[in-house]
């Protein structure tokens, strides 16, 4: 994990707002969220596992799945997950367990971040504080 900081770290948004401000960048709202706070990923490369520009955001009033709910961003970080391969090789129709079964957990969740995508993380940081921070 590389932290990167930023000027987004404590501002306020409306959620519903700023999803779909995100959205339209490429964004989306990480798996694992829980009622108070929550991840917008941001998928740099899928080579060998995932490497995404993640942003943490918490609820200020309310709850996520909530109407009108605002939320607080944090420091955005750089991550890495890699995942086992040939876990999904097979996978049997009859086997009840398949569709909960079928996504392997991360070998390493926190993977060495490829340099080489470092300053676009940064720079990714760059275009949201530009679109979302307007003096």
């Amino acid at each position: 994990m590389i932290p990167i900081p930023s000027k987004l770290e404590g501002t306020e948004f409306h959620l519903y707002k700023l999803e779909q401000e995100l959205k339209s960048l490429g964004y989306s709202i990480g798996g694992g969220w829980e009622y108070d706070h929550g991840y917008f990923d941001y998928e740099i490369d899928s080579e060998v596992g995932y490497q995404f520009l993640r942003v943490p955001f918490q609820a200020v009033d309310g709850q996520l799945d909530s109407q009108g709910t605002s939320v607080r961003l944090g420091r955005p970080f750089l991550l890495s997950h890699k995942y086992q391969r040939g876990l999904d090789d097979n996978v049997h129709v009859d086997n009840a367990t398949a569709s909960f079964d079928q996504f392997s957990e991360p070998v390493d969740p926190d993977a060495s971040f490829p340099k080489k995508y470092i300053d676009l993380g940064k720079d990714l940081v760059k275009e949201l504080e530009a679109v979302l921070i307007r003096d």
